[in-house]
C-alpha cells in the first residue's frame, strides 16, 4: 500500500514537472521566436540610436514608438544575449513581424542602414554645413567649425578660401552617426576619386590647378543655369585669363557684397574693395563663390575653343547669353539687355 502511494506521488511529480517543463519551454519559445515587432503594421520603420545612448533609451524608444508590443519579453532576450551592455549607435531599419531574437540580433550586430547624403545649390560655408549634415547626427555647427578651422583644413592642402572646392556635389551613402572628422575624410577621398588622371591632365592643359578649375567653375555656374551653354562661357573666361584681361564677372561682385538678392549690378558695386572684385583685379578670385557641381567643373575642363571675349544675358530673359568677339558688338548686346531690364523695372 505504501509502495503504491510512493509510485502515485512520483507519477504526480513527474507529470507536474513535465507540464511545467512544457509550459516553460513554450514560454521561452514564445519569448524568443514569436513576432513582437510592428504587429499592426506592414511598413518598416527606422530607429536612430544616438552615440552614447544606453539600453534604457533603446528599450523606451522601442516601446514608446510601439515598435515592440511586449517590453518585458524583449528585455529578457536582450539580457540573455548580452545586448544591454553592447548598445551600438546608428540608424536601423526594422521590418514588421520580427521576433525578439531577430530584433536583438539586428541591433547587436550594428548593421546600420546607410543614409543618402546629397548637397547642391550651396553658396557659403554655412550653407554647406547645414545641407551636408541635414540628415545626420552631426550638428551643423560642429561641421562648420571644421570648415573654418585654418589649421585643420591645412592638412588636406586647402585654405579658408579654397576649402569649398574639396566638396564635390553628388549623392553619397554614409552612416547616420558618422563623426564630423570622418565625414571630412570621406569627402576628401571623394575629391581624390573625382580628380582622375584624365581630369587632372585636362586642367593642366588649360594651365590650371584643380582648385582653380573649381573657382572658375563656380563663376560659370553662377552665370548660367543652362548646362549646354556653360562650356562656351568657360571658353570666354579662359580667353580673358590668357590675355590677362579682368574677368569682370558680376557674380563675383555679388559674392563680395554678400547680397545674394541683388538682381542688377551697378557701376557703384564695381568699386567694391575685395579680392573677389573681378572688375578691379585681373585673374581668378581667391576661391570659389559657390559650390560648383560636376557639370560646371566638366564645363571648364571641356570648354569650347572659340574667340569670344564678351557675353551678356539675352534680352528675352531666356537664361541664355549673347556672345561677342568685339567690345562694340558686346556694347550693342548690353544695351538691348539693359533696355529690357528697365522695361521690366528691374533696377
Amino acid at each position: 500500500m505504501l509502495e503504491d502511494k510512493k509510485k502515485k506521488l512520483l507519477l504526480i511529480l513527474i507529470i507536474t514537472f513535465s507540464v511545467l517543463g512544457i509550459s516553460l519551454t513554450f514560454y521561452f519559445y514564445q519569448v524568443f521566436f514569436s513576432p513582437n515587432v510592428l504587429l499592426e503594421s506592414e511598413q518598416s520603420v527606422t530607429l536612430k540610436i544616438p552615440s552614447n545612448a544606453n539600453y534604457a533609451y533603446v528599450s523606451n524608444e522601442l516601446y514608446e514608438r510601439k515598435i515592440i508590443t511586449d517590453a518585458v519579453s524583449f528585455g529578457f532576450v536582450a539580457k540573455t544575449l548580452g545586448y544591454q551592455d553592447l548598445v551600438k549607435p546608428g540608424l536601423y531599419t526594422i521590418p514588421p513581424k520580427m521576433t525578439n531574437l531577430e530584433l536583438v540580433r539586428l541591433l547587436r550586430s550594428g548593421k546600420q542602414t546607410p543614409v543618402k547624403l546629397t548637397f547642391n545649390n550651396v553658396r557659403t560655408k554655412e550653407d554647406l554645413a547645414e545641407k551636408i549634415t541635414a540628415n545626420l547626427e552631426i550638428d551643423s555647427t560642429q561641421f562648420l567649425t571644421l570648415l573654418t578651422d585654418s589649421v585643420y583644413i591645412r592638412k588636406f592642402d586647402f585654405d579658408e578660401e579654397t576649402i569649398m572646392s574639396m566638396f564635390i556635389p553628388n549623392t553619397y551613402e554614409v552612416w547616420w552617426n558618422t563623426t564630423p572628422e570622418a565625414l571630412f575624410d570621406r569627402m576628401y577621398r571623394e575629391y581624390g576619386d573625382f580628380w582622375t588622371a584624365e581630369r587632372t591632365q585636362k586642367a593642366k592643359d588649360l594651365g590650371l590647378q584643380p582648385k582653380e578649375v573649381a573657382t572658375l567653375a563656380s563663376i560659370v555656374q553662377a552665370e548660367s543655369q543652362k548646362s549646354d551653354e556653360r562650356p562656351r562661357i568657360a571658353g570666354v573666361y579662359l580667353n580673358r585669363l590668357r590675355l590677362n584681361m579682368p574677368l569682370q564677372a558680376d557674380p563675383t561682385l555679388v559674392f563680395a557684397l554678400g547680397d545674394f538678392s541683388l538682381k542688377r549690378v551697378l557701376n557703384i558695386h564695381k568699386e567694391t574693395e575685395s579680392p573677389y572684385n573681378t572688375y578691379k583685379y585681373a585673374g581668378l578670385p581667391p576661391g570659389p563663390i559657390n559650390l560648383p557641381d560636376i557639370n560646371s567643373l566638366d564645363a571648364v575642363l571641356n570648354a569650347e575653343d572659340h574667340k569670344y571675349l564678351y557675353f551678356c544675358a539675352k534680352e528675352d530673359f531666356s537664361g541664355y547669353h549673347a556672345f561677342a568677339t568685339s567690345l562694340a558688338q558686346h556694347n550693342a548686346n548690353a544695351r538691348r539687355y539693359q533696355a529690357a531690364l528697365n522695361k521690366a523695372r528691374i533696377y
